[in-house]
């Protein structure tokens, strides 16, 4: 293994252990629970409902029968997965935030996914809610997307100059022979 990937080996277990998760507890909602039921977790608050997601994210787009919908989902993600796995790869390992950050998005678009190619939709469960107001259905692997995201916002408002930097680095490298 190269220094670099040992580096990383953190971020990659943080990624496996969201989709392990996330996996699981799909299948007890599966296994126990039938499409639609309901069982409440804190009166007026939260409730595991299972729903089938067929749209993107907290249902966006569930309803919009489009052509191919669960494939065009999936080209989508499998793109996004390759665009996040290339700018972590590109990231200093040392970057632990940005790169826990990055390896949450990562483990719940690989969670979601498995879902889509394994079934066609991605199974939902957790349903929050305040009087008739309903947040929509989310599972472990939305979480850690919103986590990682919102980690993301947090690293770039704490750190703002470091992109800026980075971007004055690239720009200041000598050119090399022939360019």
């Amino acid at each position: 293994m190269t220094a670099s990937a040992a580096g990383r080996s953190t971020y990659l277990w943080i990624a496996g252990m969201v989709v392990a998760l996330d996996q699981v507890t799909k299948a007890l909602v599966e296994d126990f629970m039938t499409l639609h039921e309901s069982r409440t977790i804190v009166e007026g608050l939260v409730r595991l409902t299972y729903v089938q997601n067929r749209g993107a994210a907290f249902g966006i787009l569930s309803e919009a029968g489009l052509p191919y919908q669960s494939l065009l989902f999936s080209v989508v993600s499998l793109l996004a997965l390759l665009a996040i796995a290339l700018y972590a790869w590109r990231m200093p390992a040392q970057s632990r935030l940005p790169q826990t950050a990055l390896a949450l998005v990562m483990g719940g678009a690989v969670g979601n996914l498995l879902d889509r190619a394994r079934m066609g939709y991605v199974i939902d469960y957790v349903d929050v809610y305040w009087g008739p107001h309903h947040w929509p259905a989310f599972n472990v692997a939305d979480s850690a997307i919103t986590i990682g995201v919102a980690l993301l916002v947090l690293d770039i408002l704490r750190n703002p100059q470091a992109d800026e930097s980075a971007k004055a680095e690239v720009a200041v490298q000598p050119a090399g022979p022939g360019e």
